[in-house]
């Protein structure tokens, strides 16, 4: 069982956004309908794992990264797929992934 905490959309209580970087997004497949159970990893940008999420009913994860260049990849058992996410500071930062 993964020890990260339940997926949103809505951040936990606490989180500032003027220090924090996050990550987050929505697994979707290609008619751009959520999936949920994905294994969602963040890689950073030599390709190494950092961390793993299991994607919500609604298709939402998040990681709290650093910035810089990752890679963010979704498993499934009806496939897979990863988009390129560079943060360059604190906030917010957007990276759905589809997957065909």
């Amino acid at each position: 069982m993964c020890g990260a905490p339940p997926q949103t959309a809505s951040l936990p209580p606490g989180v500032d956004l003027a220090k924090e970087t996050v990550v987050h997004g929505r697994v979707l497949d290609g008619s751009s309908t959520p999936v949920g159970g994905a294994y969602v990893r963040l890689l950073d940008g030599s390709g190494e794992f950092t961390a793993e999420v299991v994607s919500s009913a609604t298709g939402d994860f998040r990681f709290f990264a650093s910035p810089g260049a990752w890679t963010v990849r979704a498993l499934h058992r009806s496939g897979s797929g990863s988009t390129a996410v560079a943060p360059s500071g604190p906030g917010l930062h957007a990276a759905d992934v589809t997957i065909d």
